[in-house]
């Protein structure tokens, strides 16, 4: 088993709001994969006295311990106990009905030695290669089909903003965990699988630098640091957003490659 971690802040002195975390062998065997990105809070505040970081470091924890010691347990019902957890860990600090109360990005993926589960929810990228050498990008691209129009506004962004016709986070509602995608593969069907934050996945999405596959390529050949390290170089050459538009000059980007 392989396992490579990159991650890092997109700015200081703002803190990392990524979150990551691989066990194995979970649970006797294979492994799990967790990997979160924080919802950078709105400056007037999220009505949390702890802040994002704190926010993901909880749901992290919770999510690994629940998926790997809990193996019979679904990702979803993992997703949505580990949420529930959170919530009532500042349920009674916290204004926790605020629209940009403290929430994230989730991917997850669960193997052993017959098969490969993943979930998905908002705009994280988890890449699936199979012996043949071909990628599958497993996305919820809610959030895309949300019109750029709209998503320059902060007030009409959080009206679709874990709501029916909008896109879904990690936050309060264990619901949502219903809302994830999610699938499973054989495990003779997965040779790597790379797991992105947004940050991390900009050097696809937004610089055009090469595709999925040339991603997972890069990523096992120079490992997850070379990724961001190219990210970074991307972002500091159209350090305002006028060749390449994108809501960050830099972003938290993280980065897991793992072989099972």
């Amino acid at each position: 088993m392989r396992i490579d971690i990159a991650t890092a802040p997109g700015s200081h002195p703002r803190p990392n709001e990524d979150w990551t975390a691989v066990a194995a062998p979970s649970a006797g065997s294979g492994g799990t994969l967790i990997a979160l990105d924080g919802v950078t809070p709105p400056r007037d505040g999220d009505g949390c006295v702890h802040g994002v970081p704190w926010f993901t470091s909880r749901l992290g924890g919770a999510l690994t311990e629940l998926s790997a010691s809990r193996r019979e347990m679904p990702l979803t019902e993992a997703l949505a106990e580990a949420i529930g957890r959170t919530a009532d860990a500042h349920r009674d600090t916290c204004d926790l009905s605020h629209p940009r109360t403290p929430q994230a990005t989730v991917v997850m993926a669960r193997w052993d030695g017959a098969s490969v589960e993943h979930l998905v929810l908002s705009d994280s990228t988890l890449l699936l290669e199979s012996p043949a050498g071909e990628v599958r990008a497993v996305v919820d691209d809610r959030l895309d089909r949300v019109p750029r129009s709209v998503r320059r506004q902060a007030a009409a962004t959080d009206a679709l903003r874990n709501a029916e016709g909008g896109f879904f986070t990690a936050a309060v509602d264990p619901g949502v965990a219903s809302k994830a995608v999610t699938g499973r593969t054989p495990a003779s069907e997965v040779r790597a699988m790379v797991a992105l934050t947004d940050g991390a996945a900009r050097w696809v999405e937004v610089f055009r630098e090469g595709d999925w596959a040339d991603c997972l390529a890069l990523v096992r050949k120079s490992g997850p640091q070379e990724l961001i390290d190219r990210v970074r170089a991307a972002e500091s050459a159209d350090p305002d957003g006028v060749a390449f538009r994108r809501g960050k000059a830099y972003d938290d980007a993280t980065v897991v490659y793992v072989e099972p």
